[in-house]
């Protein structure tokens, strides 16, 4: 019999998915700090996807809240190119747009 999931691994499950499906997707990390977001500075601190569901459910465990987007580019909008991060502790900013060549084709929050 499967194990049921908790409802952090249910939020988390599309990405999960994703990363099983497109193993060569990066995520990246952005932070709230000072009513901003800080995206890390550099791309070797990029997630893996395989990392992706993990490190989330790792923070999420910890009682940061998260927003995710799953962008494609305008030319493939069906194809997932990139994910975005977003965790904060208080009071997020207010997401930024995406960038005009890319599309959010997924999203979700969890606030706890």
């Amino acid at each position: 019999m499967a194990k049921a999931q908790t409802p952090i691994q249910a939020f988390l499950a599309p990405l999960a998915k994703l990363s099983l499906k497109h193993p060569d997707l990066e995520a990246e990390v952005i932070w709230a700090k000072d009513g901003l977001w800080q995206a890390q500075s550099d791309d070797a601190e990029f997630l893996d996807g395989e990392e992706v569901p993990y490190y989330a459910e790792g923070l999420l465990l910890e009682g940061f809240a998260l927003h995710y987007q799953i962008l494609a580019e305008a030319d493939a909008p069906k194809l997932p190119a990139h994910i975005r991060l977003f965790f904060w502790q208080a009071e997020p900013p207010e997401l930024p747009a995406p960038e005009p060549e890319l599309a959010v084709i997924g999203s979700a929050t969890w606030t706890g």
